[in-house]
């Protein structure tokens, strides 16, 4: 059976959002549509990635739930790991060939290479960030983090367009900012506790809210998200945080959310 001949779940739209109760929430457990594999920060660790495909392979097989499942990666594709146009290059095919199936969310390292390419001087903050490791797996290397001009800024961002393997660039500009079924909520960088999740602004799901982690929701919902590097994954008071810093740390981290329970699977 090929890795996703099972995933058959189409991409559910925003759920209404809930009014908020007084008093301390208690929070029922997530309730997918369907099971869930949320993937956490890749940053360029291809060989991370087919270690964690291979396991969610073998895992959904036991499942026993009438839906197939959807496979969610919460982007952060991109820089830091050597690897980082190969595992472009796998999410763009995955999403390419089931595209009822598997979802690709955008995260910010993603978006500072694109400003890069719409803004170069905009570029310094991004090649600082990883993105010298980007532009090196896409043969582009000899670049400064610091001190360039800003027509070698230029320069390099017109080169940059133009190595991105054919369909890349547009299949990111496309990609969303959050997935949702039933009470689960997935963004790149969790979501401001006191908004409403359809209501959420693009900053706060690119690069996170103050609060997140200390202000639980009231209004049951559950996030899964990246961006945060922990020690270890966890689910509790309606966050699920799947970033176990696997470029650093070789534990690339997927979610395993089912109607009613989460549990995790790491390289």
């Amino acid at each position: 059976m090929s890795l996703f001949s099972f995933l058959r779940l189409r991409t559910s739209a925003g759920a209404a959002s809930q009014s908020a109760p007084r008093g301390p929430v208690v929070f029922d457990p997530p309730q997918p549509d369907r099971p869930v594999y949320v993937v956490g920060d890749i940053h360029g660790r291809i060989d991370l990635l087919d270690r964690l495909l291979a396991l969610i392979e073998t895992d959904a097989a036991t499942l026993g739930h009438p839906a197939a499942p959807m496979l969610v990666l919460v982007g952060d594709y991109i820089d830091r790991g050597d690897d980082s146009a190969a595992v472009l290059s796998r999410a763009f095919a995955l999403q390419t060939e089931r595209p009822d199936s598997v979802v690709c969310l955008l995260g910010n390292h993603e978006k500072m290479m694109l400003d890069f390419i719409d803004t170069p001087a905009r570029g310094p903050r991004w090649l600082r960030n990883g993105g010298l490791q980007t532009l090196m797996s896409l043969g582009l290397g000899g670049v400064l983090a610091d001190g360039m001009s800003d027509e070698e800024l230029a320069a390099l961002s017109v080169d940059l367009h133009r190595a991105l393997p054919d369909g890349i660039e547009d299949w990111l500009r496309g990609l969303p900012l959050v997935w949702n079924s039933g009470n689960l909520w997935v963004t790149h960088a969790g979501a401001d506790p006191s908004v409403a999740m359809p209501d959420q602004t693009r900053r706060v799901m690119l690069w996170g809210h103050r609060d997140f982690d200390a202000v639980p929701r009231q209004d049951g919902q559950w996030v899964a998200h990246g961006h945060f590097v922990f020690d270890t994954p966890s689910a509790k008071d309606g966050r699920i945080a799947t970033d176990t810093g696997g470029v650093y740390t070789g534990r690339l981290t997927a979610a395993r959310i089912v109607p009613g329970a989460v549990s995790f699977l790491s390289t």
